[in-house]
């Protein structure tokens, strides 16, 4: 499982712009980088990020073998609700993170 920071406000006014933060410790290896042996190490890329509120989409983001290793994303959203932020990563080799964030709108 990977290291996954989140940045998230645990309360927000209804209507208020937040700021939701994310980082991902990650390798991210393109593929095209040969090894202290020569060969090629195989591509091991977050490929998708993802965000939901209550599992409506509210942010979704490609990433591409060009992304740095140990991905940072910030994005804007408006408060409209209560409930949970779910963040999926998913990747090459069937890696998946995911972490939640339940934020209380007033």
């Amino acid at each position: 499982m990977a290291n996954v920071l989140v940045n998230a406000p645990k309360t927000a006014k209804k209507g208020d712009t937040i700021e939701i933060k994310a980082l991902i410790m990650h390798p991210m290896e393109t593929g095209f980088r040969p090894g202290t042996n020569g060969r090629i190490i195989p591509r091991n890329i977050v490929e998708d990020f993802t965000v939901t509120w209550n599992g409506r989409e509210i942010f979704r983001m490609r990433m591409s073998p060009a992304i740095a290793a140990n991905p940072f994303v910030s994005f804007f959203t408006v408060a409209s609700e209560s409930g949970t932020v779910v963040l999926r990563w998913s990747g090459d080799e069937g890696f998946v993170a995911e972490h939640r964030v339940a934020i209380a709108v007033t």
